[in-house]
């Protein structure tokens, strides 16, 4: 049974609705904010709690046709009912939507036509689902063989091969069958009583009454425990460290602003990404194009994402057969910069499925059109939808007397502890005091390389607090990440920065043990540190490590991926598509990306160097 039908403009302007469900609200919020926004058009169903959305668009009329059903129903009918309303509705009030000039068309006797449309749906739907009915047992063939037994005269049964059931010819042949199955030795897998292995001769070499015990290895330049503490300098007493100020370049440090506070540098854009996108289209191809030719002089000029655009020219109104070839090419445009291709493939089916049926004004060419649509839904995917200002949230926890934390996870080998460093000093820098929690007792050396860190940023600033709580290997994660925060309460630490260990998303035990560090701890923020060099496989480290925090907390309302910092961005060029494939996949912000390995090796991403590195030739 259909739960509630909208027709509405794009904009979120309500035509008309039809509620068959009184406690169901519309549903236009929810499908605008979480699909359209995020360029999530092209699924065929969109689930919110225990209802399934699906919706249509009339690109021609700029509007959207939506139908809401129980989620356990799974309706058949729907998508014939969307299709059939639109052209209905097109028809109807086609013309006099178009010269509204903003006001609300009068839809009158539209609820009619749409109850009648929704039951001639119904009916027909209800027709094809009628399954033909199975034969009754008195009309087959067994049957008749039965009862022809079963009338049969006595002396008629005593044979076998006279029974009704099998004539003569059949009866011999399942004979011979069956004498030659039981003449044919049976051979089984099975070792029989008694019987002896073939193999009877020793194996050379090899001496059964004596096993010869595994020596150990000794390895040339063998140190004791006593020399080895003795070359360990990574638990050096704070007062011993040297202090390295008068060392180090303060004009790398990075700069405070008028109000003293320190911000993360902005990614610096080359020259070719920081164009307007004020300029007109036209001259925009003709600069870009200018460059591919002087770059590629011996590639064809079809070749490219913007010539093959050039020689789609002339199109007035946008049908399937027009955007189809402009998507798949520019798919593939976006596959070669590192965006995953599930992603890549949606987003271009969600920008072809708004623009089909568009009409284009005086001599705007399709791919100008298409390339600014593409532009804007980028820029939307990507720019932020909650607050990135952790300075200001730090300022919050403070007020409420109680420090700030922060995990990070991520899979092995991707800087999580490095960039842990850096968001220290960044931290550091603002004058606020850190405690980092090495909760990493699972890789060996994790314990170690985060005091060297700490000791190093000591070393940095003179008056900087930052100190290092660990309890060795081998013991609970969650258990000394709960001790870190309650001792940084204690000594009145602002920020706690929980390492963790590096897991591949498949690893079920440690996926868990990740689960019960959030769950116990309930972080402020948890950030995952992915690699910028990473395509699909970003997608299914995101999905797997938010589905582990799901499903493994036990809450009714499990935490997720609040952030994320790209690591080794500056190995990449412009192939940035993993900033796209991981925020499409989150819906969350980047906040930092790493450039380096030193400390103020951490920037800001602009969106606009991300979209303008993606749509780049």
């Amino acid at each position: 049974m259909l739960d509630f039908f909208t027709i509405a403009t794009k904009g979120g302007l309500v035509l008309w609705s039809k509620s068959y469900s009184p406690s169901l609200s519309s549903p236009i919020n929810t499908l605008i904010q979480d699909v359209l926004i995020e360029e999530r058009s092209s699924t065929q169903v969109y689930y919110k709690d225990n209802y399934a959305i699906k919706w249509s668009f009339a690109n021609e009329l700029d509007l959207m046709f939506v139908a809401v059903y129980p989620k356990a129903l799974g309706l058949s009918y729907v998508d014939t009912l969307l299709a059939a309303v639109s052209m209905e509705f097109s028809s109807l009030y086609g013309d006099s939507i178009s010269l509204r000039n903003g006001s609300v068309p009068q839809l009158k006797d539209w609820s009619v036509h749409f109850e009648a449309l929704l039951q001639t749906v119904e009916d027909q739907t209800a027709m094809a689902k009628k399954v033909k009915q199975p034969r009754k047992f008195e009309d087959t063939a067994r049957y008749a063989n039965t009862l022809a037994f079963a009338k049969a005269k006595p002396e008629d049964t005593k044979d076998v091969s006279h029974s009704p059931l099998l004539d003569e010819d059949e009866f011999r042949r399942n004979v011979d069958l069956l004498k030659k199955k039981t003449a044919s030795p049976r051979i089984t897998g099975r070792k029989s009583k008694g019987a002896k292995s073939p193999i009877t001769s020793p194996v050379i070499g090899l001496d059964d009454s004596k096993t010869k015990a595994k020596e150990g290895r000794k390895w040339d330049g063998k140190i004791s425990a006593k020399d080895a503490k003795s070359l360990d300098y990574s638990n050096s007493d704070a007062s011993e460290v040297v202090k390295a100020g008068h060392l180090v370049d303060q004009s790398d440090m990075g700069r405070h602003g008028n109000d003293g506070t320190y911000n993360v540098a902005d990614l610096e854009a080359t020259d070719e990404d920081s164009y307007s996108s004020t300029e007109s289209d036209e001259e925009e191809y003709t600069k870009i194009s200018a460059r591919s030719l002087q770059a590629k002089k011996t590639v064809a000029p079809t070749s490219g994402l913007l010539s093959f655009f050039k020689s789609m020219s002339g199109q007035r109104e946008m049908t399937v057969e027009s955007l189809e070839p402009i998507m798949h090419r520019m798919k593939e445009h976006l596959v070669a910069k590192n965006v995953a291709a599930d992603i890549a493939q949606h987003l271009c089916d969600s920008v072809a499925k708004g623009l089909i049926g568009q009409t284009l004004g005086n001599f705007k060419s399709v791919q100008a059109h298409v390339k600014q649509t593409m532009e804007l839904a980028l820029k939307r995917i990507l720019t932020p939808k909650t607050s990135v200002d952790l300075l200001r949230d730090i300022a919050q926890a403070q007020a409420e007397k109680r420090p700030y934390t922060i995990v990070f996870i991520g899979v092995n080998g991707v800087g999580k502890s490095t960039n842990l460093s850096k968001t220290a000093f960044w931290l550091l820098q603002n004058n606020l005091k850190v405690l980092i929690a090495a909760c990493d007792t699972f890789r060996s050396g994790a314990v170690e390389q985060l005091r060297v860190h700490v000791r190093n940023l000591k070393a940095l600033e003179s008056n900087a607090i930052v100190d290092l709580y660990e309890k060795g290997y081998g013991k609970d994660s969650a258990a000394i990440a709960k001790e870190a925060i309650s001792s940084a309460k204690l000594t009145g630490h602002d920020v706690v920065l929980i390492d963790t260990a590096g897991r591949m998303q498949d690893n079920d035990p440690l996926m868990r043990a990740l689960a019960k560090l959030v769950t116990v701890n309930n972080p402020d923020k948890i950030i995952f540190v992915g690699e910028a060099l990473v395509g699909n496989e970003a997608v299914d480290q995101l999905t797997k490590f938010n589905a582990a925090l799901k499903d493994f907390s036990g809450l009714a309302n499990p935490r997720h991926i609040d952030g994320m910092i790209l690591s080794k961005f500056d190995t990449i060029d412009d192939k940035v598509g993993a900033a796209l494939s991981m925020t499409y996949t989150t819906g969350q912000p980047i906040l930092f990306v790493g450039t380096g390995q030193t400390y103020t090796d951490l920037k800001n991403m602009k969106v606009s160097h991300v979209v303008a590195s993606l749509l780049r030739e």
